[in-house]
């Protein structure tokens, strides 16, 4: 059992950004995020979490970094296991894991950056930015709640990538393998609900054309950079060839995943960060940092009416609605043995993030956190 947990007060301070609204006005933004010197040695959430995440360790059933935060104060932050096996590379707080889907979190965030600054609109067509589009009506509020019915692009490059062994497909390789061979679509636009790793391939592409800039470029200087998330980078296989990572990923204890092919994507998957830097982006978007909590409301919709309220999916954000009408948004993630959980509780400004490199120990169902950090819902 945790008996004292301390940090030394670390005051981080971030360089003002300058945020063009789009009326010509420039404000000036400052986030102070400050970790207290901190001891829970009767914290029961606290007591209760290092228990939990202790006897999975040693059981051999968990592998990875813990973060608990309320408000601006970092209750717990614990790491357990090995970032290398082989090499015996024992993880730290700093150590960046894939976040997987988690991604989709910041790609739609780019995107209301974006529509922010009236460089686009929730209600363009896809075919607005790639004119040879074959698939029509699809808008990008459409990609943004898994609503378009496109094709999952894995499985149309599994089956027309030629040489997967020697090269990598990246986001212009999606939108030509679905311009060029136009794979039967799921379901036309908005029949229904049906998560897509393809949505958030091409949301990916629309950053991109939009703001010029490559994704990674993009989510670093408008995203990653003002908020002090100097740990969290955008792998992208087209570029580096080889993953230089040390934190490597494990389909069971043993067996490293493979660096698929598809590691040339991004958008739906790719960054990696540490759960440190995660807190701080978790704190920004509670800070009012980039956005109003008018304009957050907006991804925290319920934008899928067949789902359940308890269960449905917003810009970015999986969305479940408590009986008070307050909300838990989170994303979940899986890639190549690495699992992510990134959970925000909005009435009471709690943070939960999960991220292990051991895609089957890391496995841990979402209510099971859920009721390990007190957060309960129907």
């Amino acid at each position: 059992m945790l008996n004292q947990l301390k940090y030394i007060l670390i005051t981080i301070f971030i360089t003002p950004l300058l945020v063009d609204c789009g009326n010509g006005e420039n404000l000036d933004k400052k986030v102070d995020f400050i970790y207290n010197e901190i001891y829970t040695q009767d914290d029961p959430t606290t007591n209760r979490i290092d228990s939990f995440f202790q006897n999975r360790y040693e059981q051999g059933a968990f592998n990875g970094a813990v973060l608990y935060s309320a408000h601006d104060t970092v209750y717990y932050a614990k790491v357990f296991g090995f970032a290398n096996r082989k090499k015996k590379d024992s993880l730290t707080v700093n150590s960046k894991f894939q976040l997987a889907s988690v991604s989709k979190t910041f790609t739609a965030f780019g995107i209301m950056l974006l529509e922010k600054e009236g460089k686009l609109s929730f209600q363009d067509s896809v075919r607005h930015f790639f004119p040879d589009f074959p698939y029509d009506n699809i808008t990008i509020h459409q990609l943004l709640v898994h609503r378009s019915g496109l094709p999952n692009y894995m499985y149309a490059a599994d089956e027309h990538w030629k040489d997967k062994e020697n090269t990598t497909i990246d986001n212009c390789d999606v939108i030509d393998v679905l311009v060029g061979y136009e794979p039967m679509r799921y379901y036309k636009p908005d029949v229904r609900y049906n998560y897509n790793n393809t949505n958030y391939a091409i949301l990916a592409s629309i950053i991109e054309v939009v703001s010029k800039m490559s994704y990674d470029k993009f989510m670093k200087e408008k995203i990653f950079d003002p908020i002090g998330m100097t740990s969290t980078t955008v792998y992208d296989k087209n570029i580096s060839i080889k993953n230089n990572e040390p934190v490597v990923g494990y389909i069971n204890w043993r067996r490293k995943a493979q660096n698929s092919y598809l590691n040339g994507v991004v958008g739906d998957k790719g960054i990696y960060s540490t759960v440190e830097d995660m807190n701080k982006f978790s704190q920004a978007i509670f800070e009012n940092y980039f956005f109003t909590d008018d304009e957050m409301n907006t991804a925290y919709q319920l934008w899928n009416k067949e789902l359940h309220d308890h269960d449905n999916y917003g810009y970015g954000w999986r969305v479940n609605m408590l009986p008070d009408s307050s909300k838990i948004v989170y994303h979940t993630g899986w890639w190549k043995g690495f699992r992510s959980y990134f959970f925000r509780s909005l009435k009471d400004e709690k943070t939960i993030i999960v991220l292990s490199n051991n895609s089957r120990t890391g496995k841990i169902s979402s209510k099971k956190l859920l009721d390990l950090f007190n957060i309960k819902y129907e």
